[in-house]
């Protein structure tokens, strides 16, 4: 496998390591070398992880082209959770006790290189640290209030690496770097509650009251106590086995965090934090499906670097997509020259990459909804009226979002259940919701939605109220499966 350190400035990075190689984030990013290697570990130590930023990407893009990236997007994420921090302290509240019980002071500053720092007395609290957090270099702050608590941990920029530290980093990498495998920390699954997260106040929720209602009848059906919670009720996650997002989800979104911490509590969740990080991020999307030999239309990964390349490349008009859009918001038509660079100086000023895609306007989308690896039912989601997107959010109200069509599986293309089933089986076997173009007998992949529209009245009208049994019973299904394991362990 091959070992790839990714900063964003190749003088960040002044230790030789044999069968290493380094190489700066753009380059990783854009050059189509990186893109087709196999299998790789990528070290990323680039300086700012934050979201959108080039040494987000890298963890990203690392992972959809099968690569394994340290640190990942979980771990990025889990950095900035509170609430994943303090889970973390009770864990391993007795190794905090037992190591800084010496610490004289309020507060004590932890430097962790690649698992270790320069004390070797703190050597076990630094694995148990890096083994939740799995990243190259982190900061841990500890606060002494009664006894000692974790208050926070975060990253630490290559570059500011104090220089007396420096001669350790490197001796502590070059061991790292060697090692073949890299296992973080389990976290242990509990075990029938099922909490359905909902907002009462969104707009195009992704499922009507209706619906809600009738998740709520089949999962009490079958033994559930079912609450609808909101986001006020995050503390509450722990009370139940089961997570149900029914909220239009986002990374920097309460949606997440609740995904993330539900999952860390052992909770089965639909929607899991990976499907949520996977789908919500168009370029990731992008880079999964091309790196599958999934069919998409012709698509670019834009950056400040080729963006005068777009016309040429995909013709004009052409759609232009935010990293993280949704529901139609967030994707642009761009029709001339000067709308592709009012539109692209707007999204790369809030992300390093943003997704351009050649115009293929069509009279419908498919929509095949998939659970468990199998497909769950079948829509034609027209255009909106005098429109080229299924929602128009500037329209009319009665014209904001066109005519749908439940469609039987036996009258679904072939081309088209198989092209969905392959591309929602790269994500995971969460519940996903695929949209497809169908032109000239092929299929082409528009997204993968990790939470998909169930209404009533539109989706459920063949199984009707089967449709939302099935998804309790896999929600069930999976709950008793981690008690079986949880037993067997």
């Amino acid at each position: 496998m091959r070992k790839i350190v990714v900063v964003d400035h190749p003088k960040d990075w002044g230790v030789a390591i044999d069968e290493v190689e380094v190489v700066d984030a753009q380059t990783y990013l854009t050059d189509t070398n990186y893109t087709d290697i196999k299998t790789a570990r990528i070290f990323n130590l680039c300086r700012s992880y934050r979201y959108q930023s080039a040494g987000y990407y890298v963890s990203l893009l690392a992972e959809a082209r099968g690569h394994k990236a340290i640190p990942s997007v979980t771990t990025m994420q889990d950095l900035k959770s509170p609430t994943i921090v303090r889970a973390i302290t009770v864990e391993i509240e007795d190794l905090i006790k037992k190591s800084l019980a010496t610490i004289k002071s309020k507060t004590f500053t932890l430097s962790i290189y690649f698992g270790q720092n320069v004390a070797k007395k703190y050597e076990k609290l630094c694995k148990a640290l890096h083994d939740h957090f799995q990243a190259p270099l982190l900061r841990a702050q500890f606060v002494f209030k009664e006894e000692w608590v974790l208050q926070s941990i975060s990253a630490v920029p290559v570059n500011e690496v104090p220089d007396h530290h420096y001669k350790y980093l490197k001796r502590f990498a070059k061991a790292y770097v060697a090692r073949h495998r890299f296992a973080g920390a389990r976290i242990t699954r509990k075990v029938y509650d099922l909490a359905i997260l909902v907002d009462p106040k969104e707009k195009a929720p992704p499922s009507n009251e209706k619906a809600i209602q009738l998740f709520v009848e089949a999962a009490e059906s079958m033994g559930f106590y079912t609450e609808l919670i909101t986001k006020d009720d995050y503390r509450r996650l722990p009370e139940f086995d089961a997570l149900f997002i029914r909220e239009t989800t986002s990374v920097n979104h309460h949606t997440y965090r609740f995904a993330r911490k539900a999952f860390a509590d052992g909770l089965v969740v639909i929607d899991d934090p990976t499907s949520i990080l996977r789908c919500t991020n168009k370029v990731y999307l992008a880079e999964l499906l091309t790196k599958a030999k999934v069919p998409v239309p012709k698509t670019m990964i834009i950056h400040k670097d080729n963006r005068e390349q777009v016309e040429a490349e995909l013709g004009l008009p052409c759609v232009l997509k935010k990293p993280d859009s949704s529901f139609s918001q967030g994707v642009v038509k761009a029709k001339d020259k000067k709308s592709l660079k009012k539109v692209l100086d707007e999204m790369l000023a809030d992300s390093e990459l943003v997704i351009g895609q050649e115009y293929t306007p069509t009279d419908f989308d498919w929509r095949i909804g998939i659970l468990d690896k199998q497909p769950l039912f079948a829509c034609k989601y027209y255009m909106a009226k005098g429109h080229w997107q299924i929602y128009n959010w500037n329209g009319k109200k009665q014209d904001e979002e066109g005519e749908d069509e439940i469609v039987p599986f036996e009258q679904v293309p072939f081309h088209v259940l198989h092209t969905a089933l392959k591309a929602a089986n790269l994500i995971g076997d969460g519940l996903y919701g695929v949209d497809l173009k169908e032109i000239n007998g092929k299929a082409y992949i528009i997204e993968v939605n990790d939470n998909p529209s169930i209404d009533a009245g539109c989706e459920d009208k063949i199984l009707k109220k089967d449709l939302y049994t099935s998804i309790i019973k896999s929600i069930k299904r999976r709950i008793e499966t981690n008690k079986n394991i949880s037993t067997n362990e």
